[in-house]
This record gives C-alpha cells, structure tokens and sequence, in this order.
C-alpha cells in the first residue's frame, strides 16, 4: 500500500516535530537533545552536574507492568475504548476487539484517518476536513464536513451531547453536537500554538482539557468554551513537557487524574486535575522506545497503551510500586489496586 512507501506529513511531524522544532524554539543544542534521550528524567532539570552520576545509577522504576498485548494487522492510527470493546483504526479499516484481543468486527473507512471516539451508542471517525458516525455494527449512520475546507482536524472528544474537535490548521476548538450542528469555536486566551499535530483533546468529569503543545501546557475549558486555567511547564524532566510541542494525547481517570503522553522521549505521566505533577508512569524503556508519542486510554485500573501495531494493557504492581512515588500517593485513584503482576 502506498503508505508504507510514503511517510505521512502527519507522521513526519509525530516523529521529527520535538527533534527539528525543538532545537530551534528552544535554543536546545544537538547535544542537549541527545541527552534528553539518554539520560534519565531529572538529569538536565536544573541540577548540576555533579548529581548526575547519582541519577543514572537511580534507574527509573515504574509502578506498572505489563500485563498483556496483542498485535493488529498494520500500525494503529487510533484507538478508543467503547465498554468492553477495543476500537482500532489501521489499513483503511476499523478493528472491533473485546479486551483479551480477540476480533469482534472490522469495518472499511477512508483513509487519513486522524481520530476515533465513541459513545454508548456510536462510533465518531474524524478525518482532517470531516467526521463521520458509525454505530457499533459498522453501518454507517452520517458525516458533516469541517466549517472551513482550510480545516486540518487532529483530535476529538464526545462528551455528554457534544462533540469538541482540535483543528491545527485554524489552531481552535470546534464544538459541534451530535448530530453534526455547527455550535461555536473555542479560542484558547493564550493562543494556541501547534507546531505540529500534537493538539490532544479529552473530557473528564465535565471538563474539557486540551493541550496547547507550544506553549507545553494542559488547557480547561467548561463544555460552554469557559477558559477555567492551564497546568504544565516546558522542561526534560518530570513532571514538565519536552521538545518543540508536548504533550500529544490526553486521557483522564475516573477519579478525574489526567493522563498524558509525549513524544520525543516518550513517557506517560499523571496530573492532579488541578495540574498537580502526580508521578511519571511510564517512560521510554518500558513503553518500546522510539520516538513517537504512545496513545493511551484507561479504564478501571488499567492503562491502554497503542504504539505500532500492538495494543499493550499495564497494570499497577504493588510490590514493584512500593519503590516509587506513585505508593505514596494520597489519591484514591482506580489505577492504584493492590495486585501483583
């Protein structure tokens, strides 16, 4: 197929955007950059060089392992959860598997697919000038066309009866409702700045929460457009947003913990939804490496994670979590049951 010869201009910026754009933004040299990737989070974060030493010996652990994976035809282009039910967006096609990875249902779509998200009822399919509504059988049920054919969507999100689109090209929220009605944009007080097309998009308990990935923060909004603050701070390590524009995706947990996911050096960590830094989750080593950002989704007390052509699942270990910071913590967050992988 031609996209296997080709690299996208989507996946050129997911995989070069914090490396080329990042040196330049932030006057970072080649050098630094490299050790970013190298060295363990907390090396180049204002501390001297004399602790360096001490912080490679103290490797990074994380509180969760793997719990189990499985692959699907071609590299995942997106991913949500819809009950208990995998949605997965690979090859023209969409992928219906239950939890354990056993295949449901599949379905052709169009292609440059950006993202996927669903309801009870419904499947949303968003394209960079369009969206397009499936149920769960794979019928087609309708689409309606972006405000602007200058349009270039990038994420999406439904909450209760409305569905909030990020648009990189005209660097605005759309806010449309179910039924594909126009209801207003959202304009960030701050100005969006997406380098790249790293502009996640989720909604937990109410609120609306975007990245701003230029400015490396995490943005609230109420489902009305409200602009209720911001939370993160560019930086290599954690707790902070690296490179030229992180982070990429956000989820959020029952108890209203938002989860993010950068590129660059890839890692997956939590935040209080008052933006409070909770712990890094997963990094680089235990994710796959690479470079490209990690989807994620969590349910109950796992965390989803897609890279490639796998769909990974973690889950909190106690005894290895005992180590970290994450045992410490005081939320009563679903991802934290007392289980040994």
């Amino acid at each position: 197929m031609e996209y296997k010869n080709k690299i996208s201009r989507k996946r050129f910026f997911k995989i070069c955007g914090s490396l080329i754009a990042g040196g330049s933004i932030l006057g970072v040299s080649g050098l630094l950059i490299r050790k970013r990737f190298i060295l363990p989070d907390g090396v180049l974060d204002g501390r001297t060089a004399g602790n360096a030493a001490h912080i490679r010996r103290g490797a990074f652990i994380s509180p969760y392992k793997l719990a189990s994976s499985f692959s699907v035809p071609d590299r995942i282009e997106a991913f949500e959860l819809a009950g208990e039910n995998l949605i997965v967006a690979a090859s023209n096609n969409i992928f219906i598997y239950d939890r354990t990875g056993s295949l449901l249902n599949n379905f052709a779509v169009g292609s440059n697919l950006r993202d996927i998200a669903a309801d009870e009822e419904n499947i949303y399919l968003l394209f960079p000038t369009r969206v397009e509504v499936y149920n769960q059988d794979g019928e087609w049920l309708r689409d309606w066309e972006a405000c602007s054919d200058l349009s270039d969507y990038c994420s999406m999100a439904v909450a209760s009866e409305s569905v909030f689109v990020t648009d990189a090209g005209h660097k605005n929220i759309c806010k449309y409702a179910k039924d594909g009605t126009f209801v207003q944009f959202i304009q960030s007080p701050n100005g969006f700045v997406i380098p790249s097309y790293s502009f996640g998009i989720t909604c937990a308990n109410g609120v609306i929460y975007s990245s701003n990935s230029g400015r490396h923060t995490v943005e609230k909004y109420s489902p009305d457009g409200e602009y209720l603050g911001s939370f993160g701070k560019a930086g290599g390590g954690t707790g902070m947003f690296c490179g030229c524009c992180n982070p990429v995706h956000l989820a959020y947990t029952s108890t209203g913990e938002i989860i993010t996911s950068e590129k660059g050096n890839p890692r997956i960590s939590c935040y209080g939804a008052n933006g409070e830094f909770r712990s890094l989750l997963l990094d680089s080593k235990v994710l796959g490496g690479g470079h490209t950002a990690y989807d994620v989704k969590v349910f109950d007390d796992k965390i989803y994670v897609a890279g490639n052509n796998r769909i990974s699942t973690f889950r909190y270990d106690k005894m290895q979590a005992a180590k970290t910071v994450c045992s410490d913590c005081g939320v009563a967050c679903p991802l934290r049951k007392g289980i040994s992988i």
